[in-house]
């Protein structure tokens, strides 16, 4: 229990007490997102970035399997109407997998089973352990579109099961965003792969938690050399994708 509540108490300061990184996130935000809009937080975690897409003026489908973390989203979020809370995974297919929890580092949960056994031998996680798994009932983007309507941003965050989720995804979407971790620049490639397939994208590489787009938006196999230069200081980062990237 007590490394439960340190592990809960470091998600809440990490996503929601950062006020520095607050305002670089609302920056780059609102390029994408204008009061009105939908936004589909795929990873919700305990709901931080729904609130800075709720200051935004968006409404938001925020969708975190983790009943613990649900439950902080809806100590926040509870009374919000424009908030629609969705108790599932989102991957590939429909259906139900196997997810794994760090009672310790919660926003560390991933349906990526392979990647849990590298990251036991990858520097910077060897000192993770992912000590819970469950079943969880897992849907589409399909099915999200399909029920709430087109997003007009996607933030997705699921700890390197980003081409799963995006593998459920049949029609392009305006725009989104995907987390990567060093090291596994190929997962990312082939995220870079399915937006590719799925519509004319243009893309946009922020390192670490910067919020900033330094080079600009480039075609994917810009970006795949943007991914293959990162430093190795660099932990990891988020992809954005656009079919009519912003202007600054």
């Amino acid at each position: 229990m007590l490394r439960y509540l340190r592990g809960l108490a470091r998600s809440i300061a990490v996503y929601h007490l950062d006020f520095p990184k607050r305002r670089r996130g609302l920056n780059l935000y609102r390029r994408f997102v204008s009061p009105g809009d939908l936004v589909f937080d795929i990873g919700a975690h305990t709901g931080g970035r729904v609130g800075w897409f709720r200051s935004l003026g968006a409404r938001v489908v925020a969708v975190e399997p983790n009943p613990a973390l649900q439950r902080v989203m809806g100590w926040l979020y509870g009374r919000d109407a424009s908030v629609v809370r969705v108790a599932v995974a989102v991957g590939a297919t429909p259906g139900h997998m196997t997810i794994h929890y760090s009672t310790g580092n919660p926003m560390l949960s991933t349906l990526a089973g392979d990647w849990v056994s590298e990251a036991r031998v990858t520097q910077g996680f060897q000192e993770i352990e992912w000590d819970r798994a469950e079943t969880v009932e897992v849907t589409t983007l399909d099915a999200l579109v399909a029920r709430h309507g087109v997003p007009a941003f996607t933030k997705i965050d699921v700890e390197t099961a980003e081409a799963d989720v995006l593998t459920g995804l049949s029609r392009p979407i305006p725009a989104l965003s995907f987390e990567f971790l060093n090291g596994q620049q190929a997962r990312a490639e082939t995220c870079l792969d399915l937006l590719t397939a799925l519509g004319p994208y243009r893309f946009a590489l922020s390192p670490a938690e910067s919020f900033t787009l330094p080079d600009g938006w480039v075609d994917a196999a810009a970006l795949r050399a943007q991914l293959a230069r990162i430093p190795d200081e660099v932990g990891s980062g988020d992809v954005y994708a656009a079919l009519n990237p912003p202007s600054d």
